[in-house]
């Protein structure tokens, strides 16, 4: 009676132990795919702004800040909505 006891206690000991080996292996997994993710998310980012300023380089233009390239952008819309109001006046009225 006392070995069968001993058996079982040893076997849920066992099943406790591989138990917890799961876990902190899937736990570890899941830290290396995140830090995966973040250095290749990094490493896009950094390859973008190189990308960015070659461009630059090669437009001789300097490079702009976020809040320039949103003046420019409103500039822009305010040129589209001058032409598409000049071009509403050229269209004949029905």
């Amino acid at each position: 009676m006392a070995d069968s006891r001993e058996q079982s206690s040893a076997g849920g000991l066992v099943l406790l132990a591989g138990a917890a080996g799961a876990v902190v292996g899937a736990a570890g997994l899941a830290v290396w795919l995140l830090r995966r993710a973040e250095r290749r998310h990094l490493v896009q980012r950094q390859l973008r702004m190189l990308r960015l300023s070659r461009l630059a380089e090669a437009s001789g233009e300097p490079p702009v800040g976020r809040d320039q390239l949103h003046d420019r952008v409103q500039k822009l819309n305010q040129a589209i909505d001058e032409v598409r109001r000049q071009l509403e006046q050229l269209q004949p009225q029905p």
